[in-house]
């Protein structure tokens, strides 16, 4: 070997100088460190996915576990607020339409205008006090009804029972948005989300496309507490919107809103909430 091919040889091309290399040993050692590389990110690989592999498996399995549960979950927080703010809401009565006084025979009294002596002129005597009976004071004339008696001289007890007669009551067919006792599910809100959570059914389309929201119904509670129109205001699709309105359909009678003391036909709205877990 060479001065220049010396310069540029490796340990291994020294050492098997002028042997045979054909047996092994030389390709052995010049690939030795390309194979204990090789070895090492294999056997380092292999390591990492036999502790991570059970990890990230388990993992795997309980998101599969988590879909199939479903929770039905009622938000209660905007329908109480809704609740709280209609019984705060105080209507007042309706204002009794004026009475009309009739219209009594008046007699004009104009008022003295001083004039010179010769323009005095002799005026009209006054009327008899028969006359006078059955018509009030007035500066003017006015053709009316006799009365029997001043309008002042009705008893107060009279007046009362006037206006009574004349408030106006509700219709039966009227539709109240907001009523004084606001209809409500027999036992209240806490056993109408009972009823809800136990009878709730998940759709199936809406699990396979991971969909969940509010559905907001609207209906309307007759004076015999049967819900009826119910329609959906807001909806999320997949099946939720037709789930929400059957089991409304299946609630038990409601107590009846009640307006002035008397029961109404009202409209509710529900908020009924998917959530999938």
């Amino acid at each position: 070997m060479d001065a220049k091919q010396l310069a540029n040889a490796t340990l291994d091309d020294i050492v098997f100088e002028n042997r045979h290399k054909t047996y092994g040993a030389y390709e052995l050692r010049t690939t030795y460190r390309k194979t204990v590389w090789r070895a090492f990110l294999i056997g380092g690989l292999t390591f990492v996915a036999g502790i991570a592999g059970p990890y990230y498996a388990q993992r795997f399995y309980e998101g599969l576990q988590a879909k199939k549960e479903v929770v039905v979950d009622i938000d209660l927080s905007d329908l109480e607020k809704q609740k709280e703010k209609e019984e705060k809401i105080e209507l007042p009565p309706p204002p009794p339409e004026e009475i009309k006084k009739p219209e009594v025979a008046q007699v004009a009294f104009p008022p003295p205008v001083p004039k010179p002596d010769e323009q005095v002129i002799e005026e009209t005597p006054p009327p008899k006090m028969e006359e006078m009976l059955d018509k009030a004071i007035s500066n003017k004339n006015v053709e009316g009804e006799k009365s029997e008696g001043l309008i002042e001289d009705t008893p107060p007890e009279a007046k009362e029972e006037v206006k009574v007669a004349e408030i106006e009551q509700p219709k039966e067919d009227e539709i109240f948005t907001t009523v004084e006792q606001q209809a409500e599910f027999p036992g209240g809100a806490r056993e109408m989300y009972k009823f809800l959570g136990a009878n709730i059914k998940y759709p199936a389309a809406a699990q396979r496309a991971n969909v969940s929201g509010k559905v907001f119904l609207q209906f309307v509670v007759n004076t015999n507490g049967s819900i009826v129109d119910i329609q959906v205001l807001k909806g999320i699709g997949f099946g939720c919107d037709e789930e929400a309105m059957r089991v409304v359909k299946e609630m038990p009678k409601w107590n009846p809103g009640k307006q002035n003391g008397r029961s109404v036909r009202s409209r509710f709205t529900l908020p009924v909430s998917f959530v999938l877990e």
